[in-house]
């Protein structure tokens, strides 16, 4: 009877390494290829994370040098868009401008032109929401689904995997997107339709340039005034001036580490990015008719910034200009 006894638990726990082996099996299985193109600095640890999560990775970037690295991780590197397309049938894509995402998509070496029947294509770049549709109806001719999902967080979220997903497409393509999205960030958001994520982006990225100027501007005023910087910003964050540009992002250099400020505003969100966001954001009021004086004033600075030498720094290098 205890030979019995001993036999049949050791075809119980047999049969609960089969089924747990074969679990494992189905969802390795449900890993395929994940296409991204657009390796800058914000692409880059988003497909990092992607591979950390087991997915298969086939990328392109215009620059080679900015596949190394994740061809060192084991990704597949491809010379276009189209080759992407040919082999993967989820692609995600994080590129800096409108006519970036136009081409890419849509151009002689575009996903568009490859594209398999049912794949699903994440935009993640920020664009005019305008474009994002153009975007959605020209899929939809090749039967390929699109969405936008912009992101927040900037480079460090990015690579911790704790980015803000703002999602517009299809309701019932939401769950499909953010299996993938949730690899990289912390928040998937739905939206709306297409364009919506879009629209959610412009509209933080506005208060984020007149938050971050409020904060340079407030920095140098309290360090004219003779207050340490360090002892300055640590009254704001326990008051009622706290905001994400004084406490994660602070924009005087010495004040916080890991930061652009503490690096000579190298890397992060490029400050010719934000002036290109607020130009959506002017684009979208216009269209609105929509008062939005700060934004206004935010786009005006952040140009001048750019025409000043600040191009190629980081947005919160407005601190320098304002000082």
């Amino acid at each position: 009877m205890a030979a019995l006894l001993r036999r049949s638990r050791s075809l119980v726990r047999n049969s609960h390494v089969v089924q747990i082996s074969l679990t494992g099996s189905r969802s390795m299985a449900s890993k395929t290829q994940v296409g991204f193109i657009g390796l800058g600095h914000m692409g880059n640890p988003m497909a990092k994370n992607l591979i950390k999560h087991g997915y298969p990775v086939i990328a392109s970037d215009v620059f080679p040098e900015s596949c190394k690295e994740l061809q060192e991780l084991g990704a597949q590197i491809l010379d276009t868009p189209a080759d992407v397309a040919d082999k993967a049938d989820r692609i995600i894509t994080m590129l800096p401008s409108s006519p970036n995402v136009i081409d890419v998509y849509t151009g002689p070496n575009g996903i568009l032109k490859k594209v398999k029947k049912g794949s699903l294509l994440i935009d993640s770049s920020t664009i005019d929401p305008a474009v994002s549709k153009e975007m959605a109806v020209a899929a939809e001719k090749t039967g390929a689904v699109f969405m936008d999902a912009p992101v927040s967080g900037g480079v460090g979220a990015a690579t911790s995997g704790k980015l803000t997903f703002m999602v517009g497409g299809a309701e019932e393509e939401f769950t499909a997107a953010k299996e993938l999205l949730s690899c990289m960030g912390a928040n998937v958001v739905y939206c709306g339709q297409v364009g919506t994520g879009q629209a959610a982006k412009i509209c933080n990225n506005m208060l984020l340039a007149i938050g971050m100027i409020g904060t340079a501007e407030t920095m140098n005023l309290g360090i004219r005034l003779g207050l340490d910087p360090k002892l300055l910003a640590k009254i704001l964050n326990m008051s009622s001036g706290r905001c994400w540009s004084s406490d994660t992002y602070n924009p005087v250099p010495g004040v916080m580490e890991g930061v652009p400020s503490a690096n000579n505003y190298q890397g992060g969100f490029g400050t010719t990015l934000m002036a290109k966001d607020l130009g959506l954001a002017q684009n979208s009021a216009s269209n609105t008719k929509t008062a939005v004086p700060l934004g206004s004033l935010a786009h005006q600075i952040y140009r001048m910034m750019c025409a000043r030498g600040y191009a190629s720094k980081d947005f919160s290098s407005g601190q320098c200009f304002s000082a």
